[in-house]
């Protein structure tokens, strides 16, 4: 698994989205490479470990990326905050998590109201197999929606998309089967390590609610609100987004 390691001071291991790779993290990078050593890792089937076989399931990945980096305060964001809480409750190398519009459970229930429709991840996998292009320049829509930053953000994610190829269809219907069927919401209460959660307010996707939802499980959580942000605060709201991680790691000691 390609892990591109950034900066100088203390570990930050970084973890991107669905259909993307570590790249998208530019803007963080140049923020944050002077306070962190930041390890962007690129998922099995993305970016730079696009022939990567290991499968896309959260035991495999994390003890993968662990493996390869050392101990740090894990940030995951949106699919890849259930790899970064995963690692959070079960690695005792990892010092803190940070959630960036992510959670627990990312479909709806009858005890988890404010997440997706069980049926829009399904039709994800279905429109991938007719029209792959076409069905990840939608999704690049939704995480961009609603945010200030919309046009903007979304002609970042369209150039990041293919800069390091085009993401291996198996990765992505694997991605798509852990955002449909994994509930973490077990693991909070007993989480060992603070966590901080980063929701934008105007996200399509993740709303902020789910996020304060998840947070509230959680011991030692802190819950942040980037104002008209969307489902990638931090291409659009980046100080603010970069200024939360700082104080976060700072306050680990």
């Amino acid at each position: 698994m390609h892990i591109e390691v950034v900066g100088t001071g203390p570990a930050l291991v970084l973890i991107h989205g669905w259909a993307l790779h570590g790249g998208v993290f530019a803007p963080l990078v140049e923020r944050l490479s002077a306070h962190f050593e930041l390890h962007l890792v690129d998922l099995p089937g993305h970016g730079h470990s696009r022939d990567d076989a290991t499968p896309l399931r959260l035991p495999f990945v994390v003890g993968a990326i662990a493996a390869a980096t050392p101990p740090a305060v894990w940030c995951g964001w949106s699919l890849g905050g259930l790899f970064a809480l995963h690692a959070a409750a079960t690695m005792p190398k990892v010092r803190g998590l940070a959630m960036i519009a992510a959670t627990p459970r990312f479909v709806r229930g009858e005890d988890w109201p404010h997440a997706v429709e069980p049926s829009v991840f399904a039709q994800f996998g279905q429109d991938l197999a007719e029209d792959y292009r076409g069905t990840l320049e939608r999704f690049l829509a939704l995480d961009a929606m609603g945010s200030e930053h919309a046009r903007q953000e979304l002609r970042t994610l369209r150039a990041t998309l293919v800069e390091r190829g085009e993401p291996a269809p198996r990765a992505l219907q694997e991605g798509l089967h852990l955002l449909e069927n994994t509930d973490l919401r077990g693991a909070l209460p007993a989480l060992p390590v603070p966590s901080l959660w980063l929701a934008g307010q105007r996200d399509r996707l993740v709303s902020a609610r789910a996020m304060q939802a998840g947070a509230a499980l959680a011991p030692q959580a802190t819950a942040h609100v980037v104002a008209h942000g969307g489902h990638a605060p931090f291409l659009g709201h980046t100080d603010e987004v970069a200024a939360q991680l700082q104080h976060f790691v700072a306050a680990l000691g």
